[in-house]
């Protein structure tokens, strides 16, 4: 079976079909910048472009990075906070005609790499972490995910959130080496590890392709891991979501 996945970020919409069973994508896929302000509408019609593109008609997925409850976008950290309230499946399927999910974009690449990645049939508790613009979480314990976490905004015992303080933006805005920037993230990742005491922890995102630059600095009780489908999760766990539609 497949579905379309698309993976909304804070630079770029990215979407490709995908085979949802098997976990791959179908083809190349495709990007769009996007739009700046990135408003409902802006955002809807690079979606749409992105569906033209692939001629695509099926089930559509969406990871958005945002909490989405009951297909509402809640929080807009890395959107534009028009976002806030509005009925993201109702206004994405009227723009492109498609039947679509919608979920929070560390939820959609956190399925990914439960179904197909260094996840895969562990029945502990898994904290998975997306590292980019912002720093996305999702949470599961056996085989079961707690939706939109939004962990990436605690505050660390430095007084400190945590996504402005540790994320891969952070890094490059500050031009910190990666050592630098690990005693960073490394607060984070002791912190959550005091709260929830998983038993693995996978890393995501951009960074996770930069594993061998920054893993020797982190010292966790947990195991890490990076993830094992890097950049393409988020668009392949967005479409494996449709499985589950209603």
């Amino acid at each position: 079976m497949e579905a379309l996945g698309i993976d909304v970020g804070g630079s770029g919409i990215k979407g490709a079909i995908i085979n949802i069973d098997a976990g791959e994508l179908m083809g190349e896929r495709y990007r769009i910048p996007t739009p700046d302000p990135s408003t409902p509408n802006a955002v809807a019609e690079t979606i749409k472009q992105i569906v033209h593109h692939f001629n695509w008609s099926g089930k559509m997925g969406v990871g958005f990075p945002a909490a989405i409850q009951h297909g509402e976008v809640r929080t807009a950290a890395n959107i534009d906070p028009s976002w806030i309230g509005v009925d993201a499946v109702t206004l994405l399927t009227k723009k492109t005609g498609c039947q679509t999910r919608v979920l929070n974009d560390a939820d959609a690449a956190a399925i990914a790499e439960m179904e197909f990645g260094g996840g895969r049939d562990n029945k502990g508790v898994v904290f998975i972490i997306t590292i980019g613009t912002g720093i996305g979480t999702a949470v599961f314990t056996n085989g079961r995910l707690l939706p939109n976490t939004e962990l990436g905004h605690i505050f660390l015992k430095n007084g400190r959130e945590a996504e402005p303080y540790a994320s891969d933006a952070v890094r490059k805005s500050k031009n910190l080496s990666w050592k630098k920037w690990a005693k960073r993230f490394n607060k984070y990742l002791n912190e959550i590890e005091r709260l929830f005491w998983p038993d693995l922890i996978i890393i995501g995102g951009g960074a996770s392709k930069k594993d061998e630059k920054y893993f020797s600095h982190l010292v966790t009780k947990a195991p890490i891991v990076p993830a094992s489908l890097l950049n393409e999760a988020g668009i392949i766990g967005a479409a494996v979501a449709t499985k589950y539609m209603e």
